[in-house]
């Protein structure tokens, strides 16, 4: 089992192959399909980010509403594929990681290449187990977007398989070869 925690080490990220278990720490970003067209809006005109997304993180997750004396509600990854349209942009802006569930299109695991970003996976169905792993979140912006607001989550041992690594493996390669 590999730790990692923010700030993200480069050095440590490229190190890592798909397949690989990890256990996160740190702050990532929640963010997703509506977060990301606004956050694309606003880079095409050349404007300012509300958040800086440069080494981050992004959790591709909509949590639920926060139960009493919890830091956040269910929290369970959404399908990647969904956000594939628009993953360039941000990994051009600096994103250096994504969390989600299932497959990426060629186009992002070129572009996660290329970038020497990380994709990794994080179980379905266990948004109530994972959110036991969060400590903290913290309304970022988008507040009107209600569940896919962006939101600073603070999270300790979040469990995690590298999905794509920096260097394009992909633990989906084997069973893409025999379709």
């Amino acid at each position: 089992m590999i730790r990692l925690s923010t700030p993200l080490d480069l050095s440590v990220l490229k190190s890592l192959k798909a397949g690989d278990e990890v256990l996160f720490s740190g702050k990532l970003l929640t963010a997703r399909d509506q977060a990301h067209k606004r956050i694309i809006e606003t880079l095409k005109k050349g404007a300012r980010l509300p958040v800086d997304i440069r080494g981050r993180v992004v959790y591709y997750c909509g949590p639920t509403k926060t139960r009493p004396g919890r830091a956040i509600g269910s929290c369970g990854p959404t399908t990647a594929g969904r956000m594939d349209k628009m993953t360039l942009p941000l990994l051009e802006a600096g994103l250096q990681a994504m969390i989600g569930k299932g497959r990426r299109s060629e186009e992002v695991r070129r572009a996660i290449r290329k970038y020497g970003a990380v994709y990794f996976l994080a179980t379905g169905g266990a948004g109530a187990l994972l959110s036991q792993k969060v400590k903290s979140a913290r309304l970022v912006c988008y507040a009107d977007l209600g569940p896919e607001a962006v939101v600073e989550l603070t999270v300790k041992d979040f469990p995690l398989i590298v999905g794509i690594d920096a260097k394009g493996g992909n633990i989906f390669a084997h069973r893409e070869r025999k379709r």
